[in-house]
């Protein structure tokens, strides 16, 4: 049988999914801030509300392909 969790527990396992995300969404920002270097996108003087409208498309773009290749419908 098994042991029961403690509430200690629960919240060290919490803890450590958080510092888990915090590593990953680092490591996401990186990713896309190399890609937009590379891009040439930071010598641009682009307002933030027409890049995230860009970078809402892409995502959309990239989602739909993602409902394709796996066969969902829309």
């Amino acid at each position: 049988m098994r042991a029961k969790t403690t509430v200690s527990e629960i919240d060290t396992q919490i803890e450590l999914l958080k510092e888990k995300r915090e590593s990953m969404v680092a490591k996401a920002n990186e990713r896309f801030a190399r890609a937009a270097l590379k891009a040439g996108l930071a010598e641009l003087d682009i307002p933030d509300a027409e890049l995230n409208t860009a970078f809402a498309e892409i995502a959309a773009r990239f989602r739909d392909g993602e409902k394709r290749a796996t066969g969902a419908s829309a």
